[in-house]
This record gives C-alpha cells, structure tokens and sequence, in this order.
C-alpha cells in the first residue's frame, strides 16, 4: 500500500506483477490507480488462489491472472513490472537474466520495479537488509539482497536508463528502472 502513495503510476496503461502469488498487490494497485489494467503472473497454483482473490475483491474485469514461469516464460508485456521480494532469491546471473527478461517485457518509456530490503551502498543503514542478505544466503543457494548501485549497474546492463530508489516502509524500498 506504501508502494501506490509514494510512486505515481497513474500515467500508465498497465501493470503486472511478476510473482504476483494471491493478486494481493495487482488488486491494491487497480484500487489505487483505476485506469490501469493489471496482471498477476505467477505459477499456475498459484494463479488459482490469485483469480478468487481477485474475484472477490470485483477486479475480474481489470486484473487477469497469468500462468507461467518467470524462467523459462517470456514475461507479459506492460507498461509497469514489479517483482516484490523476487530478486532476493536468486544468484547474481539469475538476477541479471529475470532483469533482462523484465526489460524486455517493459513497453518504451516503462517501469520495473523491484520491491525489496534494498541495501545502502555504504552498507551501513539498513540493518534489516544486510541481515536478510545473510538469512537468504543461508536459506537458498546464492540468494542476496543488494545495495541501490548492484541494481543500477545490473538495470543498466540490461538496457534500461536509469535507476532510482525509493524507501517505502522500514528497511523496504522501490528500486526503480526506467526504460
């Protein structure tokens, strides 16, 4: 909910959510933003429990439910992707192919967003984030969160213009990338 108070999407036609699990998040953002038509794309168990979910918040006319898989899938088309907690998961190639994947599923002049414990570059602030990165380390193999500056450098790579952050609430931020 913090996402849709601090980054403006209303200038944009569409939006999916990348991982989106239950449709939570795409059904917060077409409350929020009533012009976007939004897509939650996830694994196909996972799109089951996102269409009821979406069917009882009355988004089924804007919100649609997507089966795939981010790795092997090519990602839907839109004007916004978000991938909350995603990246996290995942080895630094990893990272980079969903990001080029991202970049290549961002209409021109587009967003992606990730939403995630993203690091200081300092490393010194985000304590939360530095020990998420521990915890993810240990959890999955070559799982990490990332300073604003890996992010940049790795958007870059990929094509995209620019990057900014953007804190949300606590050690959460918006990592931004423009297309």
């Amino acid at each position: 909910m913090v996402l849709v108070s601090k980054v403006d999407l209303s200038r944009y036609a569409t939006f999916c959510d990348v991982g989106g699990a239950n449709g939570a998040l795409a059904s917060v953002v077409a409350r929020a933003f009533p012009r976007l038509r939004c897509k939650s794309f996830d694994l196909a168990p996972a799109t089951k429990v996102a269409a009821r979910n979406v069917a009882a918040a009355g988004f089924t006319e804007r919100i649609e439910t997507v089966a795939g898989d981010f790795f092997k899938d090519d990602l839907p088309r839109a004007d916004v992707i978000i991938m909350g907690n995603i990246l996290h998961d995942w080895d630094e190639e990893q990272k980079k192919a969903l990001i080029a994947k991202a970049y290549a599923a961002v209409n021109p002049g587009g967003l992606f967003i990730a939403i995630e414990n993203v690091i200081d570059d300092a490393r010194r602030k985000n304590t939360f984030g530095l020990l998420m990165s521990l915890n993810m380390l240990i959890e999955v193999p070559g799982g990490f969160d990332y300073t604003g500056a890996q992010f940049n450098a790795w958007c870059k790579e990929a094509g995209f213009k620019r990057t900014k952050v953007v804190p949300l609430a606590g050690p959460t931020s918006a990592a931004i990338a423009y297309k």
